[in-house]
C-alpha cells in the first residue's frame, strides 16, 4: 500500500505517460487497430510488454548498451528509417486511393503475425524509444531511492495509455464510417512516418 501512495510511483507515471504520448509511429498504428477494431487486444499487450522490458532495462542499468557498442545506435537508425519510409508510402497511397476501408464492421480481421510484426518493428526499430524508455528513464530512476517503484510507475503509464488508445479509438468510428476520414488519417500517418524518417537519418 505504501508503494502505491509512493512518490517515486507518481513521477515515474507521468514522466512514462508524457514520453509515450506524443503521436508517433507506434501510436498512430495502435489507433489505426483500434479504429478497425483488429487484433486490439494482442497489439496493445506487444507495445506495453515491450515498454515494460525497455523500461525495466533502464531501471536495471543497460542503458550503457549504447555505449559499449557503437554500432547499435546507426544501425536501429538505417534500420527505423527504412521501416518507416516503406510504411510511410504504403500510407500515402492508400490515402491517394481513397475507399480501401470505408467502414469498421464486417471487415476480416487479417492474419495476426504480421500485425504483431508490424507493431514489433515499430517498437523495437525505433532508436527513441531507447533514448526515452532505457537511457532517460532509467537515469532519472537513478535519483529516486526506490527506483524500482519509479520503473513500475512508467510501466503503469505505459499499459494506461495503449490500453486507452486502443480501445478508445472506436469512439471515433462514426467519423470514420466516411472514406474521407479514412483518407485523411491514412495521409496523416504516412506524413508522420516519413518526417519521423527523415528525422532519423538527420541525427
Amino acid at each position: 500500500m505504501t508503494a502505491l501512495l509512493s512518490p517515486s510511483l507518481f513521477a515515474g507515471f507521468t514522466l512514462g505517460f508524457t514520453l509515450i504520448l506524443a503521436i508517433g509511429a507506434q501510436n498512430a498504428f495502435v489507433l489505426r487497430q483500434g479504429l478497425l477494431r483488429r487484433h486490439v487486444l494482442p497489439i496493445v499487450l506487444t507495445c506495453a510488454a515491450s515498454d515494460a522490458l525497455l523500461i525495466a532495462g533502464g531501471v536495471l542499468g543497460f542503458g550503457t548498451l549504447a555505449q559499449a557498442l557503437p554500432w547499435f545506435e546507426p544501425a536501429m537508425r538505417l534500420g527505423g528509417a527504412a521501416f518507416l519510409t516503406c510504411y510511410g508510402l504504403r500510407s500515402l497511397q492508400s490515402a491517394w486511393r481513397g475507399g480501401a476501408v470505408m467502414t469498421t464492421e464486417g471487415q476480416a480481421a487479417g492474419a495476426l503475425l504480421p500485425a504483431l510484426l508490424t507493431c514489433l518493428a515499430f517498437t523495437w526499430l525505433n532508436p527513441h524509444v531507447y533514448l526515452d524508455t532505457v537511457v532517460l528513464l532509467g537515469a532519472i530512476s537513478a535519483q529516486y531511492p526506490d527506483p524500482y517503484v519509479f520503473g513500475t510507475g512508467a510501466v503503469l503509464a505505459s499499459f494506461t495509455f495503449f490500453f486507452s488508445l486502443g480501445y478508445g479509438a472506436r469512439l471515433l468510428a462514426p467519423v470514420f464510417a466516411h472514406p474521407r476520414a479514412w483518407q485523411v488519417l491514412d495521409a496523416g500517418i504516412g506524413g508522420v512516418m516519413l518526417a519521423l524518417a527523415v528525422k532519423l537519418l538527420l541525427l
